[in-house]
């Protein structure tokens, strides 16, 4: 049995769960989301808790318990409080700034970056290098902010680039240190 699909989820209290044999749909606050789960998987709920087990054991299915134990756990965490990233652009330069429903980004290029945002994530610029992300869907949150740091993957020499907040980049030396 997993570790962490043994773990109980508590639900808040402005939080509804719907479940059936393929679909958990989680409402809140903040927004719907919604999941398919295999057959494998049973939920069940008693007092305000969320308990994922399996209906067979085997190696495969056992992987798959802690796994969809994350999804519903950040389901729920999303629709009650809502996901946030920071990310913060280092460079000579570098700005962004929303414009309507797409954030166009400076970042050195002869041409500003024009991104689309998808409606389920809020988007604020904060000083022209700080870019907050606000979402209710971790995993949609992640891929958009992967996209924009895409577009400049920070280098280790100079530090320059999109990073998330508090990530440290690993200097090298350059060619005088030899």
């Amino acid at each position: 049995m997993s570790r962490i699909g043994k773990l109980p989820i508590t639900l808040p209290d402005n939080v509804d769960v719907n479940y059936n044999e393929s679909e958990v749909t989680v409402k809140g606050k903040f927004g719907t989301l919604q999941t398919k789960i295999p057959d494998i998987i049973a939920i069940t709920e008693d007092d305000k808790r969320l308990q994922v087990s399996l209906k067979s054991d085997s190696r495969s299915n056992r992987s798959l318990h802690g796994l969809y134990r994350t999804l519903i756990n950040n389901m729920v965490i999303g629709v009650s409080e809502q996901f946030q990233l920071t990310l913060v652009l280092k460079g000579v330069g570098y700005r962004a700034a929303v414009q309507g429903k797409e954030i166009v980004l400076n970042l050195g290029y002869s041409h500003p970056v024009k991104i689309e945002i998808p409606k389920e994530i809020s988007v604020e610029v904060a000083q022209n290098t700080t870019i907050n992300l606000k979402s209710c869907d971790k995993e949609l949150l992640g891929l958009f902010a992967a996209n924009i740091r895409a577009w400049r993957r920070p280098e280790p020499y100079k530090g320059k680039g999109i990073l998330y907040q508090g990530e440290q980049i690993i200097r090298k030396a350059g060619k005088s240190a030899k």
